[in-house]
């Protein structure tokens, strides 16, 4: 199957290099490009892609503004962004609105098609980099009780403890010495029971709450 990617960004010679990239591998299909936030969500609604790979500063509507709209419009496609700019703000905004993941616009070729792969199929990319954000955004502050947790087995617990420091399945498994389809059931089981939506939102969910 195809995945259908949406570039957004208010720079069209990015564009353009960024759907030479992904129209490399032959599982990607570009099908729309957006040069603002207001136009990504109205692409988004027309084209209804599988992925939605966005920038943040823009002029007009922002990109975490326009990840918080798709939501509502589109809530299948998942938002994978990708920016100049490595800040604080800009990182938890993105992930608070529905961001899928958050890579910086100097990642690799090779990378950034295994991202938008991995979000296509429901998980993220979130980086240590990311995570570290997320660990000192909460350090200091009040834990928040999360009663969710307490339906976790003991090893669902430490698959979440290893996740929050964002490890992929892979290496979870081999932390854990578990095989990754094993690692796989496990975060289903998680993001079931702690009803979010992807293993993202897990992770904050953890950091707010004590885990990880």
């Amino acid at each position: 199957m195809t995945i259908r990617v949406l570039l957004v960004d208010d720079h069209a010679m990015m564009r353009t290099g960024l759907a030479g990239v992904l129209g490399s591998d032959p599982e990607i299909e570009v099908v729309g490009e957006a040069g603002d936030g207001a136009e990504a969500v109205s692409e988004a609604g027309r084209l209804r892609p599988d992925v939605v790979l966005m920038d943040i500063e823009m002029p007009g509507v922002d990109g975490v503004t326009a990840i918080g709209r798709l939501g509502q419009v589109v809530p299948s496609a998942r938002c994978l962004v990708l920016t100049t700019f490595d800040v604080d703000d800009y990182v938890l905004g993105a992930l608070r609105a529905g961001a899928a993941g958050f890579l910086l616009k100097t990642t690799p070729p090779r990378e950034l098609i295994r991202a938008v792969k991995d979000c296509a199929a429901g998980g993220s990319a979130l980086g240590p980099s990311v995570v570290r954000r997320l660990v000192a955004s909460y350090v200091g502050s009040a834990r928040e009780a999360v009663p969710e947790l307490d339906r976790l087995t003991e090893r669902e617990r430490d698959v979440l403890t290893v996740m929050a420091r964002g490890l992929s399945n892979a290496e979870i498994g081999a932390e854990l010495f578990l095989t990754e389809n094993t690692v796989r059931t496990h975060v289903a089981h998680i993001l079931a029971k702690l009803g979010v939506r992807d293993r993202v939102q897990a992770v904050i969910l953890a950091h707010r709450s004590g885990v990880g």
